[in-house]
Parts: structure tokens; sequence; C-alpha cells
């Protein structure tokens, strides 16, 4: 008998999963509160590894089109604008056939994943669909929605997000902490890379506000700057977005940066959150509903989908008669403890790392990454870690 699989949320990481799942024969209800994608600014950098997976689903070729394939990265001293290391993905050749990352918004991947799975017969669309409640039973899963409609199924897969409803059902505390500044993303169509000579994702140091600077491709697919920057603690959103204050942290970074390119203003709370448990019986969480992180480093997406690869191999050798139930287990004995390690830890590093007030500590992050970018070993092992290559492997050896 088929199984049958319901996945919450049509965001990147859902849709990944309903595609997996899919792929393999299951058969699929995905379910959207919301009847649209939602296009405001979040993740928008995907590493060598989640490329790897998006080859395997039939989606990179596409996914690279709407995108921005960048093989460098840079890390600045923002107080003397001057260049501290580039790192080059070049050097992972021999390790990934995508030595890059494509820098693209994240409702890109999301709508062409739409469109792949509404193409495919053992898969059912559920947009505008809510889900209010999850209860299950040794025998399946029951998923109600907003409009009281009722379905079962042999699993559940919550992908979510970060406020998710499914974890909330299954009474899963999300531990960790919230950031007490937030982060405020100002999207610009000013070229920061003629003007500045940065590359196309840069990482600036500063001990009075730091800065994330990169490019993507905007709907329009001609190009944009986003922006990165932690705001004031007691900073209100009308403070943030005002001109006055867009125009001063835009002419830290270029002193005469033309407010009128401004073209989006957004701010957010973060967080760095891992789910006590990613399973619960015959539910799994994936995604922002596991795990949040900040997004210094571009990580918490990735790893996203890197769960939902996961988890539909998981179901599908369970499923398909191949392993027992027992197997399931394997899914949080995976990605609880790779989320954190290489996840967690990096994103809260990266961030100190660029928020780093005392001078002598500042010099020396500054020199141990030079040390990493002039070595070719350091700098391949860099490369290993921070493009999740490392922790797709070490996830592969936990059994």
């Amino acid at each position: 008998m088929t199984a049958r699989v319901c996945i919450v949320g049509a965001g990147p990481v859902g849709v990944v999963a309903a595609i997996a799942c899919a792929a393999k024969g299951m058969q699929v209800a995905l379910f959207e509160a919301e009847r649209e994608i939602d296009h405001s600014p979040r993740a928008a950098t995907t590493h060598p590894s989640t490329l790897e997976m998006l080859a395997e689903l039939g989606l990179l070729e596409e996914f690279k089109s709407v995108g921005l394939v960048a093989r460098h990265f840079q890390f600045w001293d923002g107080a003397t604008k001057t260049l501290v290391a580039e790192f080059d993905h070049e050097v992972l050749r021999d390790e990934t056939p995508y030595p890059f990352v494509v820098q693209t918004e994240q409702h890109k991947l999301a709508e062409l994943g739409l469109r792949r799975l509404s193409a495919m017969p053992n898969v059912e669309l559920r947009l505008g669909a809510g889900v209010i409640d999850v209860a299950q039973d040794p025998g399946g899963v029951r998923v109600a929605t907003l409009s009281a409609e009722q379905h079962v199924c042999d699993y559940v897969i919550g992908c979510d997000g970060g406020r998710s409803t499914v974890r909330k059902c299954l009474d899963i505390d999300f531990e960790g902490y919230t950031w007490p500044e937030r982060f405020l993303v100002l999207t610009t169509l000013f070229d920061f890379e003629a003007a500045l000579g940065c590359c196309q994702r840069s990482y600036i140091s500063d001990p009075e506000e730091w800065t994330n600077l990169f490019k993507v491709m905007g709907d329009d697919l001609k190009g944009r700057w986003r922006a990165v920057f932690p705001a004031r603690e007691n900073e209100s959103d009308e403070e943030a977005f005002s001109d006055a204050a867009v125009r001063r942290r835009l002419r830290r970074l270029y002193e005469n940066h033309p407010m009128e390119l401004v073209v989006h203003r957004n701010i957010y709370r973060v967080h760095q959150r891992v789910a006590k448990s990613f399973r619960k019986g015959r539910v799994f969480l994936a995604g922002d509903a596991a795990h949040v992180n900040n997004p210094v480093g571009g990580l918490g997406l990735n790893c996203g989908i890197h769960d939902a690869m996961d988890l539909a191999e998981i179901l599908h050798l369970v499923t398909s008669g191949q392993a027992d139930e027992s197997l399931l287990d394997r899914y949080e004995r995976r990605r609880r403890p790779i989320n954190i390690e290489y996840v967690q830890q990096q994103t809260v590093a990266n961030k100190k790392r660029l928020e780093e007030r005392d001078p002598k500590v500042r010099q020396a992050h500054f020199d141990e990454l030079r040390r990493v970018a002039d070595d070719p070993v350091l700098h391949k092992q860099f490369l290993l870690r921070t493009s999740l290559i490392e922790s797709v492997r070490k996830a592969k050896s936990i059994r």
C-alpha cells in the first residue's frame, strides 16, 4: 500500500520535502495557510551541498537561471574599509560538481517547486488551507484545517516555520534564546561591487555597526543588493525605516549612496533555537519548525533542505519495506546534533566575529582569517565546513 505523507508549509523546505517524497512514490498532500508564496526578503544563499540536492531533484538548472552564481566571498574591516580575506569555492572543484553558491530569493525556489509538484500525479496541493491541529495514534495521523477539513495520512512533516503549529501540537519545547537586537534589511539598486570593489557576498566587521552585504537577482533579474544591519536594541520600526537612519547606515558603506535607489526596508527578530525533539511518533519537524538561527553565513535554509532530503530517504526505506520503523529514529540522531554543531555554533560565532569591539580580539580574528585564506589546505577545510559539505558527510556517518 502506498504511503501517505502530509507536509505542512509550502516554503522551500516544504516543497523540497514534497518533491523528494513524491519522487520516491509516496502519496503527498502539501498544506499551506497562504494562497500565495511570501515574497518578503529572507534566505538568499544556497550552498554547494544544497545545490547537489537540487540537482538530484531536477531543479538546479531552473533555479540557477533565476539566481546569481557566486564563487567568492570576502571579509572586510569596516572601520578601515580594507579587505581582510577572500575565499574561493573553486578550491572545492574536486569535492563537488558545484564549487559556488547561488544567490537568489527563497520564494523563487518555493514557486518553481510548486510548479513541479503541480505536474506530479501523486501530489495534492492545498494552498489556502491552514493546519490548526495534528493528532496521531499508532495507525496514522489526522490533520485538521481551518476550514474544518480532516485528512488522514501515515506521516506528517512540519515545515511550517519558526512559529510552527505542528511543533506546538506536539508540545515540543523550542529551546534557545532571542537576540536582543533585531536585524534590519535594506534592499537597494545601487551597485556596491562597482563602488567599493567588494565581491557579491561580503561580511563587513565593524565595532560600531557590522553589515552583511550581498547581491541577489530580484524578480526582474536585473540585480539588487541587500545590506543587513543590527538595529539598536531600543530602535523602533519607524526610527529604523526613517530616511535619516537609512541614509546614515548606507552612507557608512558608501558616502554618496543615492537614497532614491532604496527599494525595500524590512526588520525582524532573530533567534537561536532548536526543538528539543525533531520527531514524535509519526510526526517530524524540518527547517525552521525544528531550528532557527541568525542569518550570518546563510546556513539555516540550507540545513532545512538537508533535513527534508534526509527524511524523505528514511521514509522511503521504511515505507518500501527495506527497513523497519526503528530507522525513523535515525532522523533525529542525525539532524538535531548536525544543526547544533554546524549551524547554531557557526552562526553564533559568525555574528560575534562581525560585532567584536575589542581591538586586539578583532585583530586576532583578522589575522586568523588571513592565515586560513593564504593556506591552501586550511582554505579548503574552511570552505568544506561553511558550504555544509562536511556536515552532509558527517550526517551520513551517523547510522
